[in-house]
């Protein structure tokens, strides 16, 4: 039984960082015994000479901290770090499904071949039940070129488009019905 103050429990909270200096936060905060995340995609980079494969932030100028709320002020000192996202003036809670479909998205990044399934339909809330996706939850929407799973990161406003089979996709119920 927990008998903690909800504000005493830990939570994810997104920190705002200066421009380009996420992955330098993210190694100061671990260094600091702070549990953070940061998700990251690899992108290929054209030079004038080669091409390179880079790993750049999924959301720029976020890191995510999963700490107590009263322990934010130990990220703020840290260099590089701008200050705690907020909603209605109180630091913006990340919810745990949101910190999942992120790490599932940063660890598989590649685009899946589109095949017609019509059992699920747009707009419909859909879990991934196979392939590199398995387990994140999204929203369905219809293209002209197939379906594309959206995933929505409602806390922070972004959303990020998948293709995905639609056979490696389940129906469920909407939460927010």
């Amino acid at each position: 039984m927990n008998l903690s103050k909800p504000d005493e429990q830990k939570n994810w909270y997104a920190i705002f960082t200066k421009p380009r200096a996420e992955k330098k936060v993210l190694q100061r905060m671990l260094e600091n015994e702070i549990d953070a995340f940061l998700p990251l995609t690899k992108t290929v980079r054209q030079w004038s000479d080669r091409k390179k494969t880079v790993e750049s932030p999924l959301i720029s100028s976020y890191v995510f901290v999963n700490l107590e709320e009263k322990e934010l002020y130990k990220t703020l000192p840290i260099p590089g770090t701008v200050n705690v996202l907020k909603h209605l003036g109180k630091p913006a809670k990340i919810r745990e499904d949101e910190i999942e479909n992120l790490k599932i998205l940063s660890t598989n990044h590649k685009d899946i071949e589109v095949s017609n399934y019509d059992r699920v339909l747009a707009g419909d809330a859909v879990e991934v039940t196979k392939g590199p996706f398995l387990g994140l939850i999204a929203t369905c929407e219809k293209t002209s070129t197939g379906h594309r799973v959206v995933v929505k990161i409602d806390s922070l406003g972004s959303c990020f488009n998948v293709n995905i089979p639609l056979s490696f996709l389940r129906k469920i119920e909407n939460k927010n019905e």
